[in-house]
């Protein structure tokens, strides 16, 4: 193909690619900078060299990274732009011609390329052209009829690529007939040539039918009978991803499945299940896990079994393994996409419960010595952990809810729990655990028989099952909150108390946490009664002088810690007794934990002690409070250990929670605590933009992204985090001091106001709406209060309630505005103030009505959801309506709050229905 662009630029280009490859960091950056200046000057001219630079490369290797360079460089952000003009790529500056041509070079790359590696990276780079350029009312008719025509080709390779580019662009086919589409599409899919094909051609029917609007899929159903024939011929080396390649569709689409279920049941089953099925019980097909299949002989010898074909046998393991993963992923996801579908296909709960139950048992066999001696957090073993099929049936409980899971569950987990084999006893445990949430409404009804089964399990030989009986507790503490406290508390402590003292550190720290749970559900009276035997032996996990000489291990010590602070938490001013036994050891913590290998237990110690000052109250607490604040005054300025990330966030908590132990006896300190907090609290986002998907692949650790008008936006969330902090603090300091919080209270307030409208964390939102009727609580109390600051936050609130779109958060600002105005009075919204406000409830009510009238046009989207979604809603109208009546209690505005309530969905069209989820 002649050249496009002049051999100079032909000739440097070919310089800086062979630079950009090279290790060298020097002469890489000094490349990157070439292409960047280049691009700068002559966009057109460098993209059309890297084009044709990706056919006439003589190597594979250059051929594939122009086309991956090509692909990042046109539709990165071009340089030189001003704020306010829109997000214009390196694509959008480029001439009509330089497009055409662009267009023409990867085309005959399509057509000409010889390797299949190398075409696919055209296919990528074509679809990305070819997606942004339809997006901007560009059509590409020429690879249209290019990609039809490679279908029909006698190049396996060519063939895939044209399966490749409908999958990547299903804009190519959604303007033509759908009879002529399907046709190409099965044809793919029953190539009896190439798996590569019919997997291509699978893809594409998946894109197409994720992309059709309902009158086209109406007319497009037949198609799912050849993609679910691809599937039973396969090898498993294959399997996995055509399977993984519909789900999905099953989440998208779930419709689509509705008269598969049946076959598709039959097939699934078969991949999900162990190769022997003979038995009423999970591995009773296989009655000694872990052993061989065939004798062998002489026994014991290392390696005797193996033989040149064990790899192979590994390998095929691993294929059947990782198929039937991607099998009950499948059925998980269609199941969660359409729960009625699952019930109503006899076997289908069955089977997923049983597969999963089945997973969660193959544990690995002799690892107890590593696992004994690991720290939970660092517990290499966990990789080899099933997690993939506990969290199925977690997944499967929410979705289908008690009456469905709990009967195939239990038809194992008991005879689980009686195995020989300590994995089957812990995985029923676990399994009891995984299904507690989604099955809790149905479960409480019998859970004196689900208690009566896991209690025993604690005084089991093996130290994994004492360790998953403290985790399915610990789980249903928290997923029967306050019921399993209320009526089961005296087994419940039978079992945990004594497993405080199990000789394994893991069992004994796991029986810590799992109070913690039970602590956040139970009644203080219910507590009190226990406290003596469980801070008994909590401080003899904490205390390293244990009796045998032991060194008590870090984790153990930090969990015991924390476990104090959650049970001084719970049980209030009782705890008390134990305060002169507890505060000692944690000051001594804080003055000689200083080594980085203690700070996790600095912090932790930090927390306990702020709870428990809280607890047992200032009276109590008065006399080593200097010494704690000596303490942490002196680790608060101590040199910044960076890897020592736990402690700006204990400190600032810690600081809070003595303030609420103290009252407004902690004014003195507010100068030492304040500055850092300010700072906290003043912080701005730490973003990223990134140009592309790719480029978040690189992301660092502690960053999240998020979507935000059409950009992908990275946040470092742990800045973001101690903002939350630092404002929810304020709202501490504000409301425990009033007054004697003034010399704060402007700064407070200029931090506040723009706070509302913090999009990167709603915690921060929620925080400055509750601080800002603190601060005028604050004010009037000193007299610090001015009719500008009062003036200034109204309106920073009213259009805030303006341009809100999130209900929850629109139920706070009206909230912010009322607890205001109650604190200032009425007369200090001034008209103006009292117009803008009514104008922005109105645009709210307008926005209300629109959503709920058109989700009654909608009446497929999810029940549930909308049940929840308005639920939020009624809440923002209720306190929109109580401002109002506030303002005028016959305000015109009530009618209209009422007429939108009337039009929400709330309503169900059966009890049956909506008990469904239990």
């Amino acid at each position: 193909m002649e050249a496009v662009v002049p051999h100079e630029i032909t000739t440097e280009l070919t310089q800086i690619l062979a630079n950009l490859v090279l290790g060298d960091n020097k002469i890489r950056s000094n490349a990157e900078q070439a292409v960047n200046d280049r691009l700068a000057q002559t966009p057109d001219l460098y993209l059309l060299a890297l084009a044709q630079f990706s056919i006439a490369a003589d190597t594979e290797v250059m051929r594939s990274f122009s086309l991956v360079l090509l692909r990042r460089l046109l539709f990165r952000t071009a340089p030189g732009q001003q704020p306010g003009e829109g997000r214009l790529t390196l694509y959008d500056q480029l001439p009509a011609h330089a497009l055409t041509t662009l267009e023409r070079l990867l085309l005959h790359s399509l057509s000409h390329e010889p390797l299949d590696a190398v075409r696919r990276k055209t296919v990528d780079t074509v679809c990305d052209l070819a997606n942004n350029s339809m997006s901007r009312g560009r059509p590409w008719h020429a690879l249209q009829a290019q990609t039809f025509t490679m279908t029909q080709t006698g190049e396996a390779g060519f063939r895939e690529c044209a399966y490749r580019l409908f999958s990547g662009c299903p804009n190519l086919v959604m303007d033509l007939q759908t009879d002529a589409v399907l046709t190409v599409f099965r044809k793919g899919l029953q190539d009896s040539q190439s798996v590569e094909v019919r997997l291509a051609a699978l893809r594409a029917s998946v894109s197409y039918l994720t992309a059709c609007d309902q009158h086209q899929l109406s007319h497009s159903l037949s198609l799912l009978y050849p993609m679910l024939d691809t599937l039973p011929s396969l090898p498993n080396i294959h399997l996995k991803s055509f399977l993984s390649s519909l789900t999905p569709l099953c989440s998208s689409h779930p419709n689509l499945f509705v008269p598969h279920m049946n076959a598709l049941l039959s097939f699934l089953r078969g991949l999900i299940m162990p190769s022997v099925d003979s038995g009423p019980t999970p591995t009773v097909a296989k009655p000694f896990p872990g052993t061989s299949s065939s004798f062998t002989f002489p026994p014991g010898g290392p390696d005797t079994s193996r033989t040149p074909d064990d790899s192979d046998e590994v390998t095929e393991d691993e294929e059947k393994e990782s198929v039937r993963k991607a099998a009950l992923e499948f059925m998980v996801s269609l199941t969660e996409a359409k729960p009625t579908l699952a019930k109503r296909s006899e076997g289908w709960t069955a089977a997923m419960v049983r597969a999963s139950l089945e997973g969660m048992g193959e544990l690995p066999e002799d690892t107890l010595d590593s696992w004994l001696e690991t720290d939970p957090s660092e517990d290499a073993q966990d990789e080899n952990y099933p997690h993939v099929y506990e969290q199925s049936l977690d997944r499967v409980a929410c979705a289908l809810g008690g009456k469905a899971v709990l009967p195939p569950a239990f038809q194992y987990i008991p005879s689980m729990l009686a195995n020989y084999d300590w994995r089957l006893r812990h995985a029923g445990l676990m399994a009891i655990a995984a299904i507690a949430e989604g099955t809790s409404k149905v479960m409480q009804m019998e859970l004196g028989k689900v208690v009566d089964l896991v209690t025993p399990m604690f005084k089991d030989a093996h130290p994994r099952v004492r360790y998953a009986a403290c985790q399915c507790v610990g789980q249903l503490c928290t997923d029967l909150e306050e019921i399993i406290q209320d009526r089961y508390h005296e087994q419940l402590f039978a079992a945990l108390i004594p497993t405080l003292e199990a000789p394994e550190s893991r069992v004994h720290s796991h029986a810590a946490a799992a109070l913690i749970n039970f602590c956040e559900g139970v009644e203080r009276d219910t507590l009190v009664p226990y406290l003596d035997p469980i801070v008994e032996r909590l401080l003899k996990m904490l205390n390293p002088g244990a009796e045998d000489g032991k060194v008590v291990k870090g984790y153990v010590q930090e969990q015991a810690i924390t476990t104090l602070a959650m049970v001084a938490d719970a049980s209030e001013a009782t705890f008390a007794k134990h305060y002169s036994s507890i505060m000692p050891l944690l000051l001594n913590v804080l003055r000689n934990a200083n080594s980085s290998d203690h700070y996790k237990l600095r912090a932790k110690a930090m927390e306990c002690a702020g709870l428990i000052a809280i607890a047992v109250g200032r009276n109590v607490f008065r006399p080593d409070a200097n010494t704690l604040i000596e303490l942490l005054i002196k680790i608060q300025n101590s040199p910044v250990d960076p890897s020592d990330t736990m402690l700006p966030n204990f400190l600032i908590a810690t600081w809070a929670k003595i303030c609420q132990a103290l009252g407004t006896e902690f004014e003195p300190f507010l100068p030492v605590v304040m500055p850092p907090l300010l700072n906290a609290a003043s912080a701005k986002a730490d973003v990223s933009i990134y140009d592309d998907e790719d480029e978040v692949g690189e992301m660092r650790e502690g960053w999240e992204t998020i979507s935000m008008d059409g950009q992908i936006v990275g946040i470092r969330t742990s800045t973001i985090d101690e903002k939350c902090q630092a404002f929810d603090t304020l709202v501490v300091y504000c409301a425990t001091l009033g007054g004697r919080f003034a010399p704060y209270l402007t700064q407070s307030l200029e931090l506040s106001l723009p706070a509302l409208k913090f999009y990167f964390h709603d915690g921060v939102r929620e925080a400055a709406s509750r601080l800002i009727p603190s601060l005028f609580t604050c004010g009037k109390q000193s007299g610090t209060l001015t009719s500008q600051m009062v003036a200034a936050s109204f309106l920073q609130l009213i259009h805030s309630i303006r341009a809100e779109t999130d209900p929850s958060f629109l139920s706070s600002l009206y909230r912010a505005l009322a607890d205001g105005l109650r604190v200032v009075g009425i007369p200090a919204l001034t008209p103006d103030l009292q117009a803008a406000l009514i104008e922005a409830t109105k645009h709210q009510l307008q926005t209300l009505a629109d959503k709920r009238k058109r989700r009654a046009e909608s009446p497929e989207d999810d029940r549930e959801e909308l049940a929840l979604l308005e639920e939020v809603e009624e809440f923002a109208l209720e306190d929109m309506e109580k401002l109002l009546k506030m303002l005028d209690g016959q305000h015109p505005l009530l009618v209209a709050v009422s007429s939108v309530r009337d039009l929400g969905f709330n309503q169900w069209d059966s009890e049956e229905e909506r008990d469904s989820d239990g």
